[in-house]
């Protein structure tokens, strides 16, 4: 970019107006050409930078203490950049890792404590474990004895229901019987007097 806007200052400088660079060869065709092919590329910022710093400035490659940064083909629809980055120095100090704590000797009484301790824990959970059985156990018996109950009580409200039936049933029965029989006896009677 900076070579394109040299040379058409060097141009001016020679005596060419803008006319004759627009009607002249094919030197100045090619020239203009390139210029658009730049102006496509590069921002505007870029452009008028280009212009400011006469010495050439490479803008693929950015560098910093620990890395670095090339820009890879820059294209319409974004940009790739490929990130170096430099090896450990042998000065640096190595990455410290975190040292465990240093299990510290145990004494035949701690050691016992400890046992102990784990058996005491092992039994307290052995018996909360048969305490729960327990319950369930104690739970699962009264559902089956209510249960048990239930079908107790409902047969024998259902016998209870069956007898008064029954009952209800058999006195209607004499009822009828005692209707019919009254209303026989009426009928000889009826028919003895008229008789």
């Amino acid at each position: 970019m900076k070579q394109i806007c040299w040379s058409m200052v060097n141009h001016r400088s020679q005596g060419f107006t803008k006319e004759k660079l627009k009607k002249g060869s094919l030197l100045t065709r090619s020239l203009v050409s390139a210029y658009k092919e730049k102006m496509k590329e590069l921002s505007m910022l870029s452009l008028i930078c280009s212009c400011f710093y006469p010495e050439p400035r490479n803008m693929n490659i950015y560098k910093y203490d620990d890395m670095e940064v090339k820009q890879i083909n820059k294209r319409a629809s974004g940009q790739a950049f490929e990130l170096i980055l430099k090896p450990p120095s042998p000065v640096s100090e190595a990455p410290r890792t975190l040292a465990s704590p240093k299990k510290k000797e145990l004494s035949l009484e701690e050691i016992q404590k400890k046992l102990e301790a784990a058996e005491e824990r092992r039994k307290s959970q052995e018996a909360q474990v048969l305490k729960h059985l327990a319950e369930k156990r104690e739970h699962e018996r009264e559902v089956l004895q209510k249960a048990l109950e239930e079908n107790n009580n409902f047969s024998k409200m259902a016998e209870e229901k069956l007898i008064l039936k029954m009952e209800q049933i058999k006195e209607n029965r004499e009822a009828n019987l005692a209707a019919l029989i009254e209303r026989l006896q009426e009928k000889e009677r009826h028919a003895a007097e008229a008789r």
